[in-house]
């Protein structure tokens, strides 16, 4: 048996559920996030900077304070990446 490295990135809770969330949506919008993966504001915050700062997830924002409007998508670099890490994570179960 042969265990694959998993992409750091992608191995933390919050940062997987936004990928799989983009992964399976066209696009998907702030709240949208927050209450799917009951996230703090912060906490979803960073995580999507960290995504999209790698590559992984494009973001969309509109206005300012209030009334902005934060979209995102997943991008092909992070499709990809999110394929091979489901492919190095059923390493260890098979």
């Amino acid at each position: 048996m042969e265990f694959k490295d998993l992409n750091p990135l992608l191995h933390n809770e919050l940062r997987l559920k936004i990928m799989a969330a983009l992964d399976s949506l066209d696009d998907a919008d702030f709240v949208y996030l927050k209450d799917l993966t009951k996230a703090t504001a912060g906490n979803l915050s960073v995580q999507i900077t960290k995504l999209e700062e790698a590559g992984y997830i494009k973001v969309s924002r509109s206005g300012e304070g209030r009334g902005s409007h934060t979209v995102c998508r997943i991008t092909s670099a992070g499709a990809k990446a999110l394929r091979a890490y489901q492919q190095a994570l059923m390493s260890y179960f098979s």
